[in-house]
C-alpha cells in the first residue's frame, strides 16, 4: 500500500542529548527556600520549554517554531522552595498543546504543578483548493503550497506531492484543509462484498481461487476473504487487486 509518508517529527518526551545540559542548569535554585512568584515561574517554564524546542526541532525541514506558556491559576498559594524544576510529564510532547510540570525538588513541603503550553511548527504544505468529495482520488491541481501550522493536529502533514498525488479522499475534505495523513488513504480496488481473486503459493507453485471480500480493499491492505466452500482466509492485496495469501 503505498501510504503518505510524513515529514513532521513532534517533539518526543524525551529530552534531546545537546540540550540536557542546558536543560540541567535552568532549575530555579535559590538556596534557602523562598516563595517564587507565578510570574517567575511562568519565565522558567519558558526558559526550559525554548531551550527544549531548539534541540529537538525536527532536522531538514524548514520549520519556524513557537513555543507559548499559559498562566498558572492565580488562586494557587505555593509553598516556598529552595529549587524548583520544570519537566515534561509522561506521555506528552512539546507539539500542539500539551502541557509542563513544575515541581519543588527541595523544600519543605514539596509540590507539583501544570502549565498549559502551544507549540506551533510553521512551514510550507500542501493545502487543497477546493472541495474534494470522499473516494475522489487527488491530483496534482488540487492542492497548492501554503504556510500552515503543522503542530495544529497530531496526524503528520504528507509534504512531498508524490505521496499524495493519486491517493483518495477518507472524507469529505473543504478547501483550505492541509493535506495530512488521515485524510488520505490508498485506492480502492474493490468494494465490500466483491468477488475477488485468491492466490495461494507455496514451494513454487501458486493456485488460484475467488471469494467474496469481507471488507473493501486497497493496495497493501490486510482484509478477510470468505471462499466459495465457505471457509475464511487472510491476506494482502496486491496492486493487481488480488488477495495474496501467505
Amino acid at each position: 500500500m503505498r501510504s503518505p509518508r510524513p515529514l513532521a517529527a513532534p517533539v518526543s518526551a524525551a529530552a534531546p542529548r545537546l540540550a540536557r545540559a542546558v536543560l540541567a542548569g535552568l532549575g530555579l535554585s535559590l538556596g534557602a527556600a523562598q516563595a517564587q512568584t507565578h510570574a517567575e515561574l511562568e519565565a522558567l517554564s519558558q526558559r526550559w520549554a525554548d531551550a527544549a524546542l531548539a534541540g529537538e526541532a525536527p532536522a531538514g525541514l524548514p520549520l519556524r517554531l513557537q513555543i507559548q506558556i499559559g498562566k498558572l491559576d492565580a488562586r494557587l498559594q505555593l509553598a516556598a522552595c529552595a529549587k524548583v524544576e520544570p519537566y515534561l510529564p509522561p506521555g506528552t510532547r512539546l507539539w500542539g498543546r500539551s502541557r509542563i510540570g513544575l515541581r519543588c525538588v527541595e523544600g519543605p513541603r514539596p509540590w507539583n504543578v501544570y502549565l498549559p503550553v502551544t507549540v506551533q511548527a510553521f512551514g510550507p504544505a500542501w493545502v487543497l483548493n477546493s472541495n474534494v468529495r470522499m473516494g475522489e482520488a487527488l491530483t496534482a491541481a488540487d492542492a497548492s503550497l501554503a504556510e500552515i501550522d503543522w503542530a495544529e493536529t497530531d496526524s503528520p502533514v504528507v509534504a512531498n506531492q508524490p505521496d499524495w498525488v493519486g491517493l483518495e479522499a477518507a472524507r469529505h475534505l473543504q478547501a483550505g484543509q492541509a493535506l495530512r495523513q488521515n485524510l488520505l488513504r490508498a485506492p480502492q480496488l474493490f468494494a465490500q462484498g466483491a468477488q475477488v481473486k485468491v492466490a495461494a503459493g507455496g514451494g513454487g507453485f501458486t493456485i488460484m481461487s475467488s471469494g467474496r471480500a469481507m471488507v473493501a480493499g486497497a493496495e497493501g491492505a490486510n482484509v478477510r476473504v470468505r471462499m466459495d466452500n465457505g471457509r475464511l482466509v487472510s491476506g494482502i492485496v496486491n496492486a493487481q487487486g488480488v488477495v495474496e495469501v501467505r
